[in-house]
Protein backbone atom coordinates (compact mmCIF):
# COMPACT_ATOMS: atom_id res chain seq x y z
CA UNK A 1 0.00 0.00 0.00
CA UNK A 2 1.17 3.63 -0.70
CA UNK A 3 2.10 6.22 2.11
CA UNK A 4 1.97 9.92 1.66
CA UNK A 5 5.00 11.77 2.99
CA UNK A 6 3.59 15.43 3.74
CA UNK A 7 4.53 19.02 4.14
CA UNK A 8 3.10 20.01 7.34
CA UNK A 9 2.84 23.80 6.90
CA UNK A 10 1.91 25.31 10.46
CA UNK A 11 1.59 24.35 14.27
CA UNK A 12 -1.19 25.75 15.81
CA UNK A 13 -4.78 24.25 17.04
CA UNK A 14 -5.40 22.87 13.26
CA UNK A 15 -1.98 21.81 12.69
CA UNK A 16 -2.42 19.92 15.59
CA UNK A 17 -5.52 18.50 14.86
CA UNK A 18 -4.10 17.49 10.95
CA UNK A 19 -1.11 15.64 12.53
CA UNK A 20 -3.16 13.91 15.45
CA UNK A 21 -5.56 12.38 12.49
CA UNK A 22 -2.93 11.99 9.54
CA UNK A 23 -0.88 9.73 12.00
CA UNK A 24 -4.02 7.74 12.78
CA UNK A 25 -5.96 7.70 9.72
CA UNK A 26 -4.56 5.14 7.28
CA UNK A 27 -1.76 3.93 10.03
CA UNK A 28 0.60 4.40 7.40
CA UNK A 29 0.83 8.12 6.23
CA UNK A 30 3.08 10.83 7.98
CA UNK A 31 4.19 13.69 8.46
CA UNK A 32 7.72 13.65 7.37
CA UNK A 33 8.60 17.85 7.35
CA UNK A 34 7.02 20.68 9.18
CA UNK A 35 7.03 24.65 8.81
CA UNK A 36 6.69 26.75 11.46
CA UNK A 37 7.58 30.61 12.01
CA UNK A 38 9.90 29.76 14.94
CA UNK A 39 12.70 27.43 15.19
CA UNK A 40 11.65 26.69 19.50
CA UNK A 41 7.79 25.77 18.16
CA UNK A 42 8.91 23.66 15.22
CA UNK A 43 11.31 21.52 16.77
CA UNK A 44 8.70 21.17 19.94
CA UNK A 45 6.17 20.17 17.75
CA UNK A 46 8.63 17.82 15.95
CA UNK A 47 9.40 16.21 18.95
CA UNK A 48 5.82 15.30 20.05
CA UNK A 49 4.74 13.78 16.77
CA UNK A 50 8.34 12.34 16.05
CA UNK A 51 8.65 14.49 12.67
CA UNK A 52 12.27 14.01 11.08
CA UNK A 53 12.86 17.69 9.55
CA UNK A 54 11.98 21.00 10.85
CA UNK A 55 11.97 24.38 8.74
CA UNK A 56 11.58 27.92 9.49
CA UNK A 57 11.73 28.91 5.80
CA UNK A 58 8.27 27.98 3.85
CA UNK A 59 9.30 28.12 0.57
CA UNK A 60 12.07 24.91 1.75
CA UNK A 61 9.40 22.57 3.72
CA UNK A 62 6.98 23.19 0.44
CA UNK A 63 10.25 22.25 -1.80
CA UNK A 64 11.56 19.44 0.66
CA UNK A 65 12.62 16.46 -1.94
CA UNK A 66 11.40 13.51 0.37
CA UNK A 67 7.59 14.69 0.55
CA UNK A 68 4.49 14.66 -2.58
CA UNK A 69 1.96 16.45 -0.68
CA UNK A 70 1.91 20.04 1.17
CA UNK A 71 -0.81 20.50 3.85
CA UNK A 72 -1.56 24.51 4.57
CA UNK A 73 -2.57 25.18 8.57
CA UNK A 74 -1.83 28.58 7.93
CA UNK A 75 -3.45 31.68 8.77
CA UNK A 76 -5.42 32.70 6.41
CA UNK A 77 -3.29 35.69 4.86
CA UNK A 78 -0.47 32.91 4.18
CA UNK A 79 -2.45 30.45 1.87
CA UNK A 80 -2.03 32.06 -1.35
CA UNK A 81 1.67 32.34 -1.14
CA UNK A 82 2.00 28.71 0.05
CA UNK A 83 -0.67 27.07 -3.22
CA UNK A 84 1.47 29.35 -5.47
CA UNK A 85 4.94 27.82 -4.08
CA UNK A 86 3.26 24.62 -4.02
CA UNK A 87 1.97 24.26 -7.55
CA UNK A 88 4.98 25.61 -8.82
CA UNK A 89 7.02 22.85 -6.96
CA UNK A 90 4.72 20.07 -8.51
CA UNK A 91 3.09 18.96 -4.92
CA UNK A 92 -0.23 18.14 -4.70
CA UNK A 93 -1.72 20.96 -1.89
CA UNK A 94 -4.46 19.97 0.87
CA UNK A 95 -5.43 24.11 2.20
CA UNK A 96 -7.24 24.31 5.41
CA UNK A 97 -10.60 26.55 5.55
CA UNK A 98 -11.38 29.45 4.13
CA UNK A 99 -9.58 28.68 0.60
CA UNK A 100 -8.68 32.56 0.51
CA UNK A 101 -9.60 35.81 1.98
CA UNK A 102 -11.56 36.81 -1.40
CA UNK A 103 -12.88 35.23 -4.44
CA UNK A 104 -10.40 37.41 -6.34
CA UNK A 105 -7.41 35.56 -4.59
CA UNK A 106 -9.37 31.99 -4.21
CA UNK A 107 -9.60 32.11 -7.82
CA UNK A 108 -6.02 32.89 -8.75
CA UNK A 109 -4.91 29.73 -6.38
CA UNK A 110 -7.31 27.52 -8.25
CA UNK A 111 -6.09 28.94 -12.09
CA UNK A 112 -2.23 28.11 -10.32
CA UNK A 113 -3.09 24.65 -9.12
CA UNK A 114 -5.07 23.53 -12.70
CA UNK A 115 -2.23 25.08 -14.64
CA UNK A 116 0.17 23.51 -13.01
CA UNK A 117 -1.73 19.82 -12.89
CA UNK A 118 -1.63 18.89 -9.46
CA UNK A 119 -3.70 17.51 -7.04
CA UNK A 120 -5.69 19.96 -4.97
CA UNK A 121 -8.19 19.37 -2.04
CA UNK A 122 -10.21 21.95 0.34
CA UNK A 123 -9.98 20.93 3.77
CA UNK A 124 -13.41 21.50 5.11
CA UNK A 125 -14.13 19.23 7.44
CA UNK A 126 -17.56 19.93 8.63
CA UNK A 127 -18.83 18.75 5.38
CA UNK A 128 -16.97 15.33 6.60
CA UNK A 129 -18.79 14.80 10.04
CA UNK A 130 -19.73 10.93 10.77
CA UNK A 131 -23.66 12.44 10.88
CA UNK A 132 -23.26 15.34 7.75
CA UNK A 133 -21.97 12.16 5.41
CA UNK A 134 -24.42 9.40 6.57
CA UNK A 135 -27.09 12.36 6.01
CA UNK A 136 -25.90 13.63 2.78
CA UNK A 137 -26.14 9.92 1.56
CA UNK A 138 -29.89 10.12 2.58
CA UNK A 139 -30.56 13.43 0.86
CA UNK A 140 -29.05 12.41 -2.39
CA UNK A 141 -30.67 9.22 -2.60
CA UNK A 142 -34.08 11.50 -2.56
CA UNK A 143 -34.81 11.06 1.19
CA UNK A 144 -36.24 14.58 1.34
CA UNK A 145 -37.26 15.07 -1.78
CA UNK A 146 -36.36 18.09 -3.26
CA UNK A 147 -34.38 20.30 -0.92
CA UNK A 148 -35.64 23.59 -0.20
CA UNK A 149 -34.06 24.98 2.94
CA UNK A 150 -31.10 24.10 4.88
CA UNK A 151 -29.53 26.29 8.01
CA UNK A 152 -26.20 25.70 9.55
CA UNK A 153 -24.94 27.24 13.17
CA UNK A 154 -21.69 27.43 14.50
CA UNK A 155 -21.06 29.40 17.46
CA UNK A 156 -18.65 29.45 20.06
CA UNK A 157 -16.73 32.13 21.93
CA UNK A 158 -14.25 32.81 19.35
CA UNK A 159 -11.28 31.49 17.77
CA UNK A 160 -7.74 30.21 19.31
CA UNK A 161 -5.47 32.63 17.43
CA UNK A 162 -4.57 36.72 17.36
CA UNK A 163 -4.46 36.21 13.76
CA UNK A 164 -8.06 35.03 13.40
CA UNK A 165 -8.66 38.56 15.30
CA UNK A 166 -7.52 40.46 12.62
CA UNK A 167 -9.06 41.24 9.65
CA UNK A 168 -6.32 42.26 7.63
CA UNK A 169 -4.82 38.85 8.01
CA UNK A 170 -8.07 36.81 8.24
CA UNK A 171 -10.26 38.62 5.53
CA UNK A 172 -13.25 39.46 7.62
CA UNK A 173 -14.53 38.02 11.11
CA UNK A 174 -16.93 35.10 12.20
CA UNK A 175 -18.30 34.93 8.85
CA UNK A 176 -15.01 34.28 6.72
CA UNK A 177 -13.93 31.91 10.03
CA UNK A 178 -17.46 30.14 10.42
CA UNK A 179 -19.52 30.98 8.14
CA UNK A 180 -17.24 29.24 5.42
CA UNK A 181 -18.50 25.66 7.13
CA UNK A 182 -21.94 26.20 7.35
CA UNK A 183 -22.11 27.53 3.41
CA UNK A 184 -20.64 24.99 2.08
CA UNK A 185 -22.56 22.46 4.10
CA UNK A 186 -25.66 23.55 2.51
CA UNK A 187 -24.10 23.66 -0.93
CA UNK A 188 -23.66 20.07 -0.36
CA UNK A 189 -27.70 19.58 0.75
CA UNK A 190 -28.82 21.69 -1.94
CA UNK A 191 -26.53 20.24 -5.05
CA UNK A 192 -22.88 21.73 -5.74
CA UNK A 193 -24.35 21.61 -9.55
CA UNK A 194 -27.05 24.40 -8.33
CA UNK A 195 -25.64 28.48 -8.84
CA UNK A 196 -25.86 30.55 -5.72
CA UNK A 197 -27.32 33.65 -7.02
CA UNK A 198 -27.46 36.19 -4.56
CA UNK A 199 -27.31 36.51 -0.63
CA UNK A 200 -28.40 39.08 2.19
CA UNK A 201 -26.75 39.14 5.27
CA UNK A 202 -26.33 41.32 8.66
CA UNK A 203 -23.71 41.63 10.43
CA UNK A 204 -22.34 42.78 13.96
CA UNK A 205 -19.53 43.83 16.30
CA UNK A 206 -21.30 43.27 19.30
CA UNK A 207 -19.39 42.20 21.84
CA UNK A 208 -15.53 41.86 20.85
CA UNK A 209 -12.93 45.26 20.66
CA UNK A 210 -12.21 44.50 16.99
CA UNK A 211 -13.03 46.13 13.94
CA UNK A 212 -14.54 42.49 12.08
CA UNK A 213 -17.70 41.09 12.97
CA UNK A 214 -18.33 38.92 15.88
CA UNK A 215 -21.85 37.85 14.83
CA UNK A 216 -23.80 37.42 11.49
CA UNK A 217 -26.40 35.88 9.88
CA UNK A 218 -27.03 35.44 6.04
CA UNK A 219 -29.40 34.19 3.65
CA UNK A 220 -28.44 32.64 0.37
CA UNK A 221 -30.88 32.32 -2.64
CA UNK A 222 -29.82 29.50 -5.41
CA UNK A 223 -31.02 29.27 -8.93
CA UNK A 224 -33.96 26.33 -7.80
CA UNK A 225 -35.50 28.35 -5.55
CA UNK A 226 -33.67 26.35 -2.10
CA UNK A 227 -32.89 28.58 0.38
CA UNK A 228 -29.34 28.32 2.20
CA UNK A 229 -29.77 29.57 6.08
CA UNK A 230 -26.43 30.36 8.48
CA UNK A 231 -25.77 31.49 11.77
CA UNK A 232 -22.11 32.11 13.36
CA UNK A 233 -21.47 33.97 16.37
CA UNK A 234 -17.45 34.38 18.18
CA UNK A 235 -19.95 35.27 21.43
CA UNK A 236 -21.70 32.47 22.62
CA UNK A 237 -21.15 31.18 25.74
CA UNK A 238 -20.89 27.26 27.11
CA UNK A 239 -18.93 25.89 23.92
CA UNK A 240 -19.42 25.09 20.85
CA UNK A 241 -22.41 25.21 19.30
CA UNK A 242 -22.62 22.81 15.55
CA UNK A 243 -25.59 22.02 14.42
CA UNK A 244 -27.37 21.79 10.78
CA UNK A 245 -31.08 21.02 9.56
CA UNK A 246 -32.24 20.33 5.76
CA UNK A 247 -35.97 20.12 4.62
CA UNK A 248 -37.02 18.94 2.05
CA UNK A 249 -40.60 18.03 -0.41
CA UNK A 250 -40.58 14.17 1.51
CA UNK A 251 -38.84 15.11 4.75
CA UNK A 252 -36.19 16.82 6.67
CA UNK A 253 -32.83 15.56 8.76
CA UNK A 254 -31.64 17.45 11.94
CA UNK A 255 -27.99 16.98 13.07
CA UNK A 256 -26.33 17.76 16.26
CA UNK A 257 -22.46 17.66 16.09
CA UNK A 258 -20.48 18.67 19.10
CA UNK A 259 -22.39 20.66 22.16
CA UNK A 260 -25.17 17.64 22.77
CA UNK A 261 -23.64 14.42 21.51
CA UNK A 262 -24.83 12.35 24.37
CA UNK A 263 -22.20 12.57 26.27
CA UNK A 264 -22.70 15.00 29.51
CA UNK A 265 -21.08 15.36 32.65
CA UNK A 266 -21.58 17.21 36.25
CA UNK A 267 -18.23 17.76 37.79
CA UNK A 268 -17.81 20.09 41.11
CA UNK A 269 -14.33 18.88 41.30
CA UNK A 270 -13.36 19.34 37.74
CA UNK A 271 -11.79 17.16 34.65
CA UNK A 272 -8.31 19.06 35.63
CA UNK A 273 -7.20 19.22 31.86
CA UNK A 274 -8.73 19.74 28.26
CA UNK A 275 -12.50 18.84 27.65
CA UNK A 276 -12.85 19.96 24.37
CA UNK A 277 -12.48 22.45 21.82
CA UNK A 278 -13.96 25.80 22.58
CA UNK A 279 -15.20 24.55 26.18
CA UNK A 280 -14.39 27.36 28.56
CA UNK A 281 -14.93 25.30 31.97
CA UNK A 282 -13.64 21.97 33.38
CA UNK A 283 -15.80 22.47 36.58
CA UNK A 284 -19.99 21.80 36.09
CA UNK A 285 -22.03 20.59 33.64
CA UNK A 286 -19.82 19.75 30.84
CA UNK A 287 -19.99 17.89 27.63
CA UNK A 288 -16.96 16.44 26.54
CA UNK A 289 -16.28 14.98 22.64
CA UNK A 290 -15.56 11.11 22.76
CA UNK A 291 -13.37 11.22 19.82
CA UNK A 292 -13.07 14.80 19.36
CA UNK A 293 -10.91 14.69 15.27
CA UNK A 294 -13.69 12.01 14.49
CA UNK A 295 -16.56 14.24 15.49
CA UNK A 296 -15.41 17.16 13.63
CA UNK A 297 -14.42 14.77 10.29
CA UNK A 298 -11.25 15.47 10.03
CA UNK A 299 -10.45 11.05 9.16
CA UNK A 300 -13.03 11.01 6.54
CA UNK A 301 -11.76 13.79 5.11
CA UNK A 302 -8.09 12.45 4.82
CA UNK A 303 -9.01 9.82 3.95
CA UNK A 304 -11.02 10.86 0.96
CA UNK A 305 -8.10 12.93 0.12
CA UNK A 306 -5.80 10.69 -0.16
CA UNK A 307 -7.66 7.84 -1.35
CA UNK A 308 -9.05 10.40 -4.35
CA UNK A 309 -5.02 11.38 -4.76
CA UNK A 310 -4.04 7.93 -5.43
CA UNK A 311 -7.21 6.95 -7.69
CA UNK A 312 -6.81 9.93 -10.19
CA UNK A 313 -9.59 11.25 -8.97
CA UNK A 314 -10.96 14.82 -7.50
CA UNK A 315 -11.98 14.46 -3.85
CA UNK A 316 -15.40 15.59 -2.63
CA UNK A 317 -13.83 18.80 -1.37
CA UNK A 318 -11.93 20.68 -4.03
CA UNK A 319 -10.18 24.14 -4.74
CA UNK A 320 -13.20 25.07 -6.97
CA UNK A 321 -15.44 24.55 -3.94
CA UNK A 322 -13.24 26.86 -2.20
CA UNK A 323 -13.29 29.63 -4.62
CA UNK A 324 -17.47 29.38 -4.56
CA UNK A 325 -17.45 29.73 -0.54
CA UNK A 326 -15.36 32.75 -1.09
CA UNK A 327 -17.43 34.10 -3.92
CA UNK A 328 -21.10 33.58 -1.80
CA UNK A 329 -19.25 34.87 1.33
CA UNK A 330 -17.80 38.17 -0.41
CA UNK A 331 -21.54 38.68 -1.37
CA UNK A 332 -22.47 38.68 2.22
CA UNK A 333 -20.42 41.08 3.11
CA UNK A 334 -21.42 43.27 0.51
CA UNK A 335 -24.92 42.50 1.65
CA UNK A 336 -23.93 43.35 5.45
CA UNK A 337 -23.15 46.88 4.37
CA UNK A 338 -25.71 47.58 1.93
CA UNK A 339 -29.01 45.85 3.59
CA UNK A 340 -29.61 44.75 0.18
CA UNK A 341 -29.89 41.13 -1.37
CA UNK A 342 -27.01 41.37 -3.13
CA UNK A 343 -25.57 39.37 -6.35
CA UNK A 344 -23.19 36.05 -5.84
CA UNK A 345 -20.34 36.96 -8.66
CA UNK A 346 -18.99 34.06 -10.03
CA UNK A 347 -16.26 34.36 -12.76
CA UNK A 348 -16.02 30.61 -13.05
CA UNK A 349 -19.45 28.75 -13.18
CA UNK A 350 -19.29 24.91 -13.80
CA UNK A 351 -22.73 23.47 -12.38
CA UNK A 352 -25.82 23.60 -14.01
CA UNK A 353 -27.70 26.70 -16.07
CA UNK A 354 -31.33 28.41 -16.62
CA UNK A 355 -32.72 26.29 -13.29
CA UNK A 356 -36.05 27.78 -12.53
CA UNK A 357 -37.83 27.97 -9.40
CA UNK A 358 -40.72 25.84 -9.79
CA UNK A 359 -43.44 25.01 -7.29
CA UNK A 360 -43.90 20.81 -8.27
CA UNK A 361 -48.12 20.14 -7.73
CA UNK A 362 -49.82 16.52 -7.50
CA UNK A 363 -52.93 15.99 -8.69
CA UNK A 364 -55.90 15.30 -5.92
CA UNK A 365 -58.57 14.20 -9.33
CA UNK A 366 -58.63 15.27 -13.07
CA UNK A 367 -59.71 18.92 -11.74
CA UNK A 368 -58.23 19.77 -8.05
CA UNK A 369 -54.45 20.15 -6.95
CA UNK A 370 -53.79 18.50 -3.19
CA UNK A 371 -52.77 21.13 -0.99
CA UNK A 372 -52.43 18.63 1.61
CA UNK A 373 -54.06 15.92 3.69
CA UNK A 374 -54.38 14.78 7.22
CA UNK A 375 -56.01 12.45 9.57
CA UNK A 376 -58.02 14.39 12.76
CA UNK A 377 -58.25 13.76 16.34
CA UNK A 378 -61.49 11.80 15.67
CA UNK A 379 -59.65 9.65 13.21
CA UNK A 380 -61.56 11.04 9.85
CA UNK A 381 -59.01 12.30 6.99
CA UNK A 382 -59.48 15.80 5.85
CA UNK A 383 -58.14 16.50 2.51
CA UNK A 384 -57.09 20.65 1.17
CA UNK A 385 -57.51 21.20 -2.39
CA UNK A 386 -57.31 23.64 -5.03
CA UNK A 387 -59.30 23.87 -7.85
CA UNK A 388 -57.28 24.10 -11.07
CA UNK A 389 -59.71 26.16 -12.91
CA UNK A 390 -61.36 28.82 -10.24
CA UNK A 391 -58.07 29.03 -7.76
CA UNK A 392 -60.65 28.26 -5.46
CA UNK A 393 -59.34 26.14 -2.16
CA UNK A 394 -61.44 24.28 -0.14
CA UNK A 395 -61.23 20.73 2.00
CA UNK A 396 -63.18 17.68 2.01
CA UNK A 397 -63.84 14.66 4.76
CA UNK A 398 -63.04 11.47 3.14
Amino acid sequence: MKSQKITMLGTGLIGTFYTMCLHGQRSRDRVHAVYSRTQDRASTFAKQWQIPKTYTDMAGAIQDPDTDIVVIGLPNSMHHEAVMLAAEAGKGILCTKPLARTAHEALEMLKSVEKAGVFHGYLEDLAYTPKTLKALKSVQNGALGKVLWTRSREAHPGPHSDWFWDSKMSGGGAIVDLGCHCIEIGRNYIGKDIRPVEAICWAATQVKPIEAEDNAIGLVRYENGAISQFEVSWTYRGGMDLRDEVAGTEGNIRTDHFLRTGFEMFTDAGMEGYVAEKAESEKGWLFPVGDEVHELGYPDMFTDMFNALESGKPPMETFYDGYVVNAIMDACYRSAKTKKWEAIELDDWRGQTGLTDTVETQDYDADHLLIKDEILPDGRKKVIIKNKSTGVISEKIV
